[in-house]
């Protein structure tokens, strides 16, 4: 059946670069509003640039808007985690988000952010979820919970679907982050292991030392 695309044409955003050449968002989970400033210093003296702020806390949205007026989009791209609907997707670009990623494959949220040249990352765990949301005009897709299936299953998924780039979340950690992205994984999502103790000391040595890895790890071998 030559001639057979698996997705058809569509316009969606790129990738923000602070993603695509840093290969790592830093995720921040109810976190101390007090303490997000200083954590992202320390994301950003580690060599990350992207940090997406989780909306299921009842201050994520003054979190994001103080870390926007802090940061510049080309120092640490600040975005929104966790986003359920629209209103959520909607409020969060408002207080200055420049991405947004989802648990979930929502097309509505999908094409609502790609009508407006908005990055969005969807989260899915199988084929037909992975492949709808891309088509959907995803920019990359969230595997997820990526610890579940491990490299192997991204390593498989690049036959079938090698034009959608994986950014694995969940579980994710210095010692399994390299593993994801020479399986062909575009990026990496870091939860708890990066920033789950707030100590912006340990986050900035964690940092650096996951920064570090995956660097080795995109060498050509």
């Amino acid at each position: 059946m030559s001639g057979v695309r698996t997705t058809p044409e569509v316009e969606r955003p790129r990738v923000p670069q602070a993603i695509a050449a840093g290969r790592v968002i830093a995720i921040g989970r109810r976190l101390d509003p007090a303490t997000v400033p200083a954590i992202g210093e320390a994301l950003l003296a580690g060599g990350i640039h992207a940090f997406e702020i989780t909306l299921n806390s009842a201050s994520a949205f003054s979190v994001i808007s103080a870390l926007a007026a802090r940061f510049g989009p080309d120092d640490l791209l600040i975005g929104a985690g966790t986003v359920l609907d629209l209103d959520q997707a909607r409020s969060a670009i408002d207080a200055g988000a420049r991405f947004l990623v989802m648990p979930t494959t929502d097309a509505a949220i999908i094409e609502w952010a790609a009508g407006r040249d908005l990055p969005a990352f969807p989260g899915a765990f199988s084929p037909t979820e992975i492949l709808a949301g891309w088509r959907a005009g995803a920019a990359a897709v969230k595997l997820f919970p990526a610890s579940a299936v491990g490299p192997s299953f991204v390593r498989e998924l690049r036959g079938p679907l090698p034009e959608v780039p994986l950014i694995p979340t969940g579980g994710v950690t210095l010692e399994n982050a390299p593993a994801f992205i020479t399986a062909g994984a575009l990026a990496v999502g870091v939860g708890s292991w990066l920033t789950g103790g707030g100590d912006p000391g340990v986050i900035r040595e964690r940092a650096s030392a996951i920064t570090t890895a995956l660097a080795a790890a995109d060498r050509p071998k």
